[in-house]
């Protein structure tokens, strides 16, 4: 959806399926987008005429956007290209959630947990959402991909952070969140046995290794890292 200062336009008064498409894959190219490849991520088989076909709806897309108050500049489509200038200020959710996963990562780095914590709370409020549920394509599928491990990164810092400001119990929430959401991810397995030890459970984080050993060794046929390696030795001693 598109929101101004005046009103909130829902998808459903976009123009149709490829105009929600178009709109949202300008929105979010950081580039100009070439007239094929805009065709290309909207019908996964070119119908005849599609030139015209995309005219019509990157017409219809720009009258809308002028209906509210957004000038007809602001969709360029000159050069066999097109691109979407928004104005100055405008917030685009999922650029906004990458950037302050940056943020967070580099604030961590610095050494400022409380500054991560802030910037990797609003990308993993952002990351969870469902992108364009009920479509398909390469482009649909390649973006989701991408989003999957922004979020597998947001709770990554999120469990480090907890761990530096000394809430074991947090840390261990974003730490499980991450397996879950990548269960091969071996750091999220340690990063689990860390939470455990900084809140005195040495037999689940003995535990947690077990599971993780058993894991690797009856799917890959390998065996833990040394960083789980150590821990498990911290926990028996």
């Amino acid at each position: 959806m598109l929101e101004t200062s005046e009103q909130v336009v829902e998808a459903s008064a976009l123009p149709g399926r490829q105009g929600r498409l178009a709109f949202v894959y300008l929105a979010t190219a950081p580039r100009r987008v070439s007239r094929d490849e805009l065709a290309e991520a909207l019908w996964s088989e070119l119908p005849p005429a599609w030139e015209s076909a995309l005219a019509s709806i990157m017409s219809k897309l720009r009258k809308t956007l002028v209906s509210v108050g957004l000038s007809g500049t602001v969709l360029d489509g000159s050069d066999a290209s097109y691109e979407l200038r928004f104005p100055s200020g405008t917030w685009v959710d999922m650029r906004e959630a990458i950037n302050a996963l940056d943020r967070a990562e580099g604030s961590l780095a610095a050494g400022n947990p409380h500054a991560a914590w802030s910037d990797a709370t609003v990308a993993s409020s952002i990351f969870r959402r469902r992108f364009l549920s009920g479509e398909s394509g390469d482009w649909v599928e390649r973006v989701r991909r991408d989003l999957h491990e922004y979020e597998i990164r947001t709770f990554d810092v999120l469990s480090r952070v907890w761990l530096e400001l000394a809430n074991p119990g947090a840390a261990l929430q974003a730490a499980r969140r991450v397996v879950d959401l990548a269960p091969y991810r071996e750091s999220a397995h340690t990063r689990i046995m860390e939470c455990h030890l900084a809140a005195g459970n040495r037999a689940e984080a003995i535990h947690t290794f077990d599971n993780l050993r058993t894991m690797l060794a009856d799917s890959l046929g390998i065996s833990p890292s040394a960083a789980a390696e150590t821990l498990y030795e911290a926990a028996l001693r």
